[in-house]
């Protein structure tokens, strides 16, 4: 486990464990400034301006020893690196190193608050026991032959021709660039579909329409047997080819969905059981902060989730490499934890191979000009936002999530795939630290923002929902912070709206992902 306990936040630079031969600046730190850290007697000169967020050396770092950071290693030195000197990607090498996965020898179980003592939120309990978040009426299109269609049926959809549905949050297209051109069996085929069926089975969603063109490999008759779904007053299909093409098939959808209001608004809002709660915790525009502020923070909040008997849904596997052995150790079992490395392995050995992508080592510009080195450094901070708690469960990609606590799906980093598939297994909640500034929004399930830094989230606040910059400021502290966002997902799955909610983030968010042969 990552040790995160509190930490002085103070003066020019953060000390993030004593066993670490660098530090984090905490502000712009000058050429020639002297200061200490909280080891005693440990004073250091800056050789060089750094500008907050990135990393200084403590210590002579000779070339080739590891680079740590809250005593885990984030990369080794290119070069002998001297006591003062900013430590970034020009003087650090990022290399493969031996991991002990130590399969659940971490392993504590949750301490679950008995129910009478667990909060609760008001939400949507649908006929199946399931519970929303929100109540949108969806339209998804099997294939890109049918997105035109599906978008102009949500938009038809205005506030003012929705104003007699107040309980009705709004008509949603779902449309995708995939369905056809791609492989008729296989893995592939079977993500697209197991995708599609998430959102359609979705709690956030009262009901449902399906539209297709008729030729494409798709198939609506495949994409119901797959998921064995079927056709029913809150499942709607229409086939382009059969109906009469496009003008008609629009016309169709937007009498169907006029049909399906009126028992859609007719739901109302109950008490239930923090339990209900499923949320995906992304991130993006990871900064040197990351770390230390909202990831953190929100791992608290995800603990306390836990507590409660609600669900945080880890992801983006390409931004654990690094640090999986800091949860295969916290794992419910061995078979939980081999689950996991099966995973990064099939990223490693099979998908990315040669490849310039992240798992490879290099991140985005905006998280190197972030302070982030490489992507050992920028896992160090993804991992944390899933708490301290066991890992109890490894998911595919946009498999049901049926399990309670906190679990790991496998995605790609890029947040809108990585959100959907999290959706599509059941996320009625995401949670999106960023410490560049990120403006994702998605529907149907809300998304909230965690701002890592004061500067960012005060130029930002229009599209930020909490500033975990507090605990940076030294006005609050990492649990008090994770309290704060525990309450706010009650407050957002209670129906406040988020900050993308309000700017109508969310009706180009959904991005199933593409990751087979077309032709």
């Amino acid at each position: 486990m990552i040790e995160i306990s509190e930490k002085r936040l103070m003066g020019p630079v953060i000390r993030l464990h004593p066993n670490d031969n660098v530090v984090v600046a905490r502000v712009d730190v000058p050429l020639g400034l002297a200061f200490e850290t909280d080891v005693a007697g440990e004073r250091i000169t800056s050789k060089s301006q750094v500008t907050a967020g990135y990393k200084i050396a403590t210590k002579k770092i000779l070339k080739g020893e590891p680079i740590l950071k809250y005593s885990v290693t984030v990369g080794f030195a290119h070069v002998d690196i001297e006591p003062g000197a900013l430590v970034h990607s020009h003087n650090t090498e990022f290399r493969e190193f031996d991991r002990d996965y130590a399969h659940a020898s971490e392993f504590r179980p949750v301490q679950l608050l008995p129910e009478s003592e667990r909060a609760t939120f008001q939400g949507y309990v649908r006929p199946n026991g399931k519970v929303g978040t929100r109540n949108f009426i969806g339209i998804l299109s099997t294939v890109n032959c049918s997105a035109t269609v599906v978008n102009k049926i949500a938009d038809w959809f205005t506030p003012e021709r929705l104003k007699d549905f107040p309980n009705v949050d709004g008509v949603v297209a779902f449309s995708h660039s995939i369905g056809c051109g791609m492989e008729m069996t296989g893995e592939p085929m079977q993500l697209l579909r197991r995708t599609m069926a998430g959102y359609i089975r979705h709690p956030n969603l009262a009901a449902a329409l399906v539209i297709g063109l008729g030729c494409e490999r798709n198939q609506l008759k495949g994409l119901l047997a797959q998921e064995e779904l079927a056709a029913s007053p809150h499942l709607h299909t229409f086939i382009m080819q059969e109906t009469g093409g496009t003008r008609q098939t629009i016309a169709a959808g937007i009498e169907a969905v006029r049909a399906l209001l009126p028992e859609a608004n007719n739901v109302r809002r109950e008490t239930v059981s923090a339990s209900h709660l499923s949320v995906g915790l992304q991130c993006g525009g990871s900064d040197g902060f990351s770390s230390i502020t909202a990831n953190p923070a929100l791992g608290a909040a995800v603990d306390i989730l836990a507590r409660h008997g609600g669900t945080g849904i880890l992801s983006e596997t390409p931004e654990i490499y690094g640090v999986e052995h800091t949860l295969t150790r916290r794992a419910a079992s061995r078979a939980v934890g081999e689950k996991l490395i099966e995973r990064i392995r099939w990223w490693k050995d099979v998908y990315s191979v040669g490849r310039d992508v992240q798992i490879n080592g290099q991140v985005s510009p905006g998280n190197q000009i972030g302070g982030l080195a490489n992507i050992f450094e920028k896992s160090l901070g993804s991992s944390m936002k899933g708490g301290t708690g066991p890992l109890m469960e490894v998911y595919k990609y946009a498999e049901p999530v049926t399990t309670k606590g906190f679990v790991f799906m496998d995605t790609p980093g890029f947040d809108p795939v990585s959100a959907t598939g999290q959706i599509a297994g059941g996320a009625n909640l995401i949670a999106f630290t960023t410490g560049r500034g990120s403006m994702f929004g998605s529907k149907p399930a809300p998304c909230i923002k965690l701002a890592t830094n004061t500067p960012m989230f005060q130029r930002l606040e229009e599209d930020m929902d909490i500033n975990c910059g507090e605990i940076l400021d030294g006005t609050v502290s990492v649990q008090e912070m994770g309290q704060r966002i525990f309450e706010l997902f009650l407050r957002t799955a209670s129906g406040e709206a988020s900050k993308s909610e309000l700017l109508g983030l969310g009706d180009y968010e959904f991005v199933p992902w593409q990751i087979g042969i077309m032709s």
